[in-house]
């Protein structure tokens, strides 16, 4: 089905996009904001609240992380190496992220990036698995087909709850959901699976909605009006069993020299999200 521009009466668009509507209207982005540089994990025994980013390759996850940067610092950022013509992950290392919160401290939460799932290579699912448990070290560079083991050196064989993930989100093209392989809906199901097991609360993030829709190209403030967005929300969600309300909408920065306010608000909401869904996991414990 082509990309609709169709604006939704309210009606329409609060049975349809109840989460999004109320997260966007309700909070402006400077009350997101205000949020994130306030927030402070309550569990002392957790410096960072740690979110790890897994999905196919190309999807935009190391992107992901640099738009959140380039929001949080107002300028946009390039400090996670991304690639736009390569067919295999540009990722090739386990790695962690902080941003920085001024020059002398950082937000107290951690993005981690993985290399991407490919059909027969990329990200070994057992490897998320032990990540997930905290026992992947930065660094760590995986190879397609070995799983980390226990005598690795890259091996923490004893995790502290700094070190294990409290929020899991898969990172998807929009323009792709329909186009997606078995074998990678397999990895990033059986990743699922694995976090629902240690209670660990999964969120998603469908990227380049740019590309996906032309109306919104033109403007991404339609981004919740389009119909087209709408129905991939709602195959992605049939796909990995992922509750529509914790589905976002983003647009990375990739092409732009300048923040603004339209591309922000989406991320911001997504990413209040992520810490709202981390703390109370956290807290739980």
């Amino acid at each position: 089905m082509s990309c609709h521009n169709v604006v939704y009466s309210v009606i329409k668009i609060v049975h349809d996009f109840i989460p999004m509507f109320f997260l966007s209207l309700k909070r402006t982005n400077e009350e997101n904001l205000n949020f994130i540089k306030s927030y402070k994990p309550q569990n002392n025994d957790v410096e960072n609240l740690r979110i790890l980013l897994h999905g196919p390759v190309g999807a935009g996850k190391s992107s992901f992380i640099n738009s959140v940067e380039s929001v949080l610092l107002g300028r946009v950022t390039g400090r996670v190496m991304t690639d736009t013509i390569s067919a295999n992950s540009f990722t090739k290392k386990y790695k962690a992220f902080k941003i920085h919160k001024d020059p002398k401290s950082f937000y107290p939460f951690i993005f981690n990036d993985t290399m991407g799932f490919e059909q027969r290579n990329g990200m070994n699912v057992e490897d998320i698995k032990l990540a997930l448990m905290g026992h992947v070290t930065e660094g760590y560079k995986p190879i397609p087909g070995v799983q980390l083991k226990e005598s690795d050196q890259e091996y923490n064989s004893c995790p502290s709850l700094d070190d294990k993930v409290h929020a899991l989100v898969c990172v998807m093209p929009a323009d792709l959901v329909s186009l997606i392989s078995d074998e990678v809906v397999k990895k990033m199901r059986d990743v699922r699976l694995a976090a629902s097991d240690m209670g660990i609360p999964q969120l998603a993030i469908l990227t380049k909605v740019d590309e996906a829709c032309p109306e919104v190209k033109n403007n991404i403030k339609n981004v919740y009006e389009s119909i087209y967005l709408k129905e991939q929300v709602d195959k992605f969600s049939l796909i990995l069993g992922i509750p529509q309300n914790c589905i976002f909408l983003v647009k990375n920065y990739e092409s732009e020299l300048q923040t603004n306010e339209d591309i922000n608000g989406p991320i911001l909401i997504a990413l209040r999200q992520m810490i709202v869904y981390g703390e109370d996991f956290i807290n739980n414990l």
